[in-house]
């Protein structure tokens, strides 16, 4: 990992206990099945929402019982960030 975004992990410990070494993708991952808002948007504006869309695409189409339980409630978190973004680029 780089610098950088090992120092924004560290704002998230815990998030992958197991392996503190991992890629951003499996943190982002993690996040996104261990839901908490506040996390979810922090990463969108870190990484962008098109990263953290293209990784819910994955883990939707490996159909795991925990992708299939966050679902809504991350539909739901990636929807409203989208709104929020847009809102704030509106002001521009």
């Amino acid at each position: 990992m780089t610098g950088r975004r090992q120092e924004f992990w560290k704002k998230h410990p815990g998030l992958v206990w197991s392996n503190p070494e991992a890629g951003d993708t499996v943190y982002i991952r993690a996040a996104l099945l261990r839901l908490r808002f506040d996390r979810v948007l922090d990463i969108a504006v870190e990484f962008g929402l098109e990263r953290l869309r293209v990784e819910w695409s994955t883990l939707l189409r490996e159909n795991t019982p925990e992708a299939r339980r966050a679902s809504d409630c991350v539909e739901r978190i990636l929807i409203n960030i989208e709104k929020g973004f847009s809102s704030v680029a509106g002001r521009d």
